[in-house]
């Protein structure tokens, strides 16, 4: 039964794209295996095995993803190059979530009532998109951002020199800048010109697909299940007051997320990846 529910079904011709117990005890069946369907079920929630659930996940691409990964996860520790960060250094995780679209739904969202869940219409008008670019204090939890037409270098620069402005940052005695690849912050240029800008920026960026290490994300998933989704606005301005007031909500209550994942548990995912062959240029490791 674990083996069948392991497998990929079009691996052996069958049209589905995932597996549920049904699928599992008619397959048995057929090869000899009259389980009954709690059976099958009790013998897969032992092991934890559901072949009906997927998620995404971000594929690895950077063979280099442990060297990279490393300095951003100190930093996430309180440390820099072997040495505990100062009382005036600062850690902020930055992004920018995209396209954030003004949707208003043809007819008017429905509570939740007792016994019935809300509702909202599946039609919609589009008004416009926007971008927030937001820069979390890794110590703190507090966040700053700021909303623009479209993103690119200039609004980014711009909404990165307005949070150095505020006081905490500018006397911090260094400010390291956790960021991704974008081309708002590309690896190639943005460290010179950042530099240039704001001396005490040290601009630390992430390994290719692994935005899941950038903690910034953690406050962006609270914001959209929270504030933006089902999205209902009349214009783009009714959703920059949305995000914006959410921000000052969030802020007045915030505190640090618990980032518990180290070097070390980093260095066993890289090492899972290199056994199955996943990282490239890396060849399957033997057991």
């Amino acid at each position: 039964m674990k083996a069948l529910a392991c497998e990929r079904p079009t691996d052996h011709g069958r049209p589905l794209s995932r597996l549920s117990v049904s699928d599992v005890c008619q397959q048995a069946w057929r090869q000899g295996c009259p389980m009954s369907y709690s059976t099958v079920w009790r013998r897969l929630h032992e092991d934890a095995l559901r072949p009906w659930f997927h998620r995404p996940w971000l594929f690895p691409r950077d063979p280099d993803l442990l060297a990279k990964a490393t300095p951003v996860l100190e930093l996430y520790h309180g440390r820099w190059q072997g040495q505990r960060l100062g009382p005036k250094e600062v850690v902020l995780s930055a992004d920018e979530l995209t396209q954030l679209q003004a949707l208003s739904r043809s007819h008017p969202t429905v509570a939740p009532a007792p016994g019935h869940a809300g509702r909202f219409e599946f039609e919609y008008g589009r008004h416009g998109t926007l971008c927030y670019l937001a820069f979390l204090d890794v110590f703190r939890g507090r966040i700053y951002g700021e909303t623009a037409a479209q993103n690119g270098i200039e609004p980014f620069e711009a909404a990165l020199t307005h949070c150095l402005e505020q006081e905490r940052y500018r006397d911090a005695e260094r400010v390291f800048l956790i960021v991704d690849n974008g081309c708002a912050h590309h690896p190639s240029t943005a460290p010179a010109r950042l530099q240039a800008q704001h001396p005490h920026v040290t601009l630390v960026h992430l390994p290719v697909h692994a935005s899941w290490l950038n903690q910034v994300e953690l406050y962006f998933s609270i914001l959209k299940r929270k504030a933006l989704y089902p999205a209902d606005f009349a214009d783009t301005e009714a959703l920059q007051r949305r995000i914006m007031l959410f921000q000052c909500r969030y802020n007045e209550a915030a505190e640090p997320f618990r980032w518990s994942y180290t070097r070390r548990d980093l260095a066993a995912h890289v090492k899972r990846l290199e056994q199955r062959g996943w990282l490239p240029g890396k060849k399957p490791l033997e057991n």
